[in-house]
C-alpha cells in the first residue's frame, strides 16, 4: 500500500490539512481499526476494491463517495481488493465552511456524499474517474471546494471564531478548564459548547480529550519516555486516567497499542 500527500493551494490552506491518494495493488484483504482524530474527511473511491465499516458489530459496504463524520470511538474497517482513493482531510472546524448541515449529524458514521449534496458529488466523482493524472484530479477537487466555499461565505465569521478557540486549546493540551477557555474568549461556557459543537460535531470536552489523545499517540510513537510522563505531558492527573481515556478511543491499552501500531493508523492520522 502507498500513500501520497498533496498540499492545498494557498487559498485553501486555512481549510484543508492535505489531500492524499491511497493505492493498494494487492487483492489480499485486511482489517484495521480507525481511531478518533478530530478531523473529518471526504474520500472518493476510484478503484475496484471494497471497503466495509462496522456498525453495531456488523460490516456494511461504504459508499463510493464517503463523508467521514467525527469518529469518537474505535471504528473497525476491512478491505477487499485493489484500491485507489483520493481523500480530502479537513481541519476540525473547516468542513462547516463547505456544508450546510449541522456537523454533529455525521458523527461516528460514514455517509454517502451524494445523499448530502446531490448531483455535484456524482459529477465530480465521474470527472475524477475519467482522468488518471494526479495533478488534474487535485485541480478538479480544488475547483469543487472553491465553488462551495464561495457559496457559504456568510457563515465565515462564526467559523473563524471557532478556529481561533480550537487553536488556543491545541496549543496547550494540558488545558482542560473550559471555564477559563470561555473567559479568555469573552463568552460563556454554555455558548462555547454550542458554538464548537455546531461547527465541529464535538463538544469542547470531547475535542480536548481527542486532542490530548492524539498528542499522546505522537509521544508513544517516539517510545522514549514512560507512560507516567506521557500522561503528565498530556494533562492527565494520573496514569490510570490516561489509560482509561486511551482505551475508550482505541479499545486497547497504550502498551498494547505500542506493540501493534498499524500502518493504516500511522498514515491516516498524519
Amino acid at each position: 500500500m502507498e500513500f501520497k500527500y498533496f498540499s492545498p493551494s494557498d487559498i485553501l490552506k486555512p481549510y484543508i490539512k492535505h489531500y492524499y491518494i491511497f493505492e493498494s495493488d494487492s487483492d489480499a484483504g485486511f482489517e484495521d481499526t480507525v481511531f478518533p482524530s478530530g478531523n473529518m474527511e471526504v474520500i472518493f473511491n476510484l478503484g475496484e476494491g471494497i471497503w466495509e465499516s462496522s456498525v453495531e458489530n456488523k460490516f456494511f459496504k461504504t459508499p463510493q463517495i464517503e463523508l467521514w463524520g467525527q469518529i469518537t470511538k474505535p471504528l473497525a474497517i476491512r478491505s477487499k481488493g485493489r484500491h485507489t482513493m483520493l481523500g480530502i482531510k479537513f481541519f476540525t472546524h473547516s468542513l462547516a465552511y463547505f456544508f450546510n448541515d449541522e456537523i454533529g449529524l455525521f458523527n461516528d458514521h460514514i455517509s454517502d456524499l451524494y445523499d448530502i449534496i446531490g448531483s455535484p458529488a456524482k459529477v465530480l466523482h465521474a470527472q475524477l474517474l475519467e482522468t488518471k493524472d494526479q495533478d488534474k484530479r487535485i485541480e478538479l477537487i480544488e475547483t469543487f471546494l472553491l465553488k462551495r466555499l464561495i457559496g457559504n461565505q456568510k457563515k465565515s465569521f462564526r467559523i473563524d471564531k471557532v478556529a481561533h478557540i480550537l487553536t488556543s486549546i491545541k496549543k496547550n493540551p494540558a488545558e482542560n478548564n473550559l471555564g477559563n477557555i470561555a473567559s479568555r474568549h469573552g463568552i460563556t461556557p454554555r455558548y462555547l459548547h454550542k458554538l464548537i459543537y455546531q461547527h465541529t460535531g464535538l463538544s469542547p470536552t470531547s475535542f480536548n480529550k481527542i486532542n490530548r489523545f492524539q498528542f499522546s499517540l505522537k509521544l508513544i510513537a517516539k517510545n522514549d519516555q514512560p507512560f507516567t510522563s506521557i500522561a503528565y505531558d498530556c494533562g492527565y492527573f494520573d496514569q490510570s486516567h490516561f489509560i482509561r481515556d486511551f482505551k475508550s478511543f482505541t479499545g486497547v491499552t497504550p502498551s498494547a497499542y505500542l506493540e501493534n501500531i498499524s500502518p493504516v493508523n500511522q498514515l491516516l492520522f498524519q
